[in-house]
């Protein structure tokens, strides 16, 4: 597996998603809290049918907070581990990504190190962000898929990827080197 940097690479690209991260994950936490207001974003989809009351628990949202709690937890024990610190105790995700800010200097010291975390910092913004209801940018472009010959080439900005979006194929195709 081949690991592009984007254009934000490195430590700049690393804190603009552990930013991105500890702004939007206390907005996802609240995500949990069944409201009897209007205030709960809902989820596209068939409604519940039920006749009112509380709102129904959303599981994709708990399995979110659980999936990006549970993988900066491992991110900031793996950057410990790679640089030679020792652990340090158990906090919550806002800390945790602060911590790893503060790390990140070194961390862009090791090419193998800092692509890992720019890519599981930003796999997570993106997980936040779409459960929070933030659509990702995508944008058509012309051609046919160099692998399948289908017209479903679309550029997504944010992950700065070229894919096909056709569902049998999902080609990712690379950035064109000078």
């Amino acid at each position: 597996m081949t690991t592009r940097r984007t254009p934000a690479s490195g430590a700049t690209g690393s804190r603009l998603w552990i930013s991105t991260l500890i702004r939007q994950f206390p907005e996802l936490v609240e995500e949990l809290v069944p409201s009897t207001g209007g205030r709960l974003r809902e989820r596209p989809g068939p409604s519940s049918g039920s006749g009112g009351g509380a709102a129904p628990v959303r599981l994709y949202v708990s399995d979110a907070v659980r999936d990006i709690t549970d993988g900066v937890c491992e991110l900031e024990e793996a950057v410990r581990e790679r640089l030679g610190l020792r652990p340090v105790p158990a906090a919550p995700v806002p800390v945790r990504l602060r911590r790893i800010a503060g790390l990140l200097d070194r961390v862009d010291a090791d090419p193998v190190l800092a692509a890992h975390v720019e890519e599981e910092t930003r796999r997570m913004a993106h997980r936040c962000a779409r459960v929070l209801g933030d659509t990702e940018q995508m944008v058509r472009l012309p051609g046919r898929c160099p692998r399948c010959d289908s017209v479903s080439l679309r550029a997504f900005p944010e992950r700065a990827e070229v894919r096909c979006v056709n569902p049998a194929c999902r080609h990712v195709l690379e950035e064109q080197q000078p």
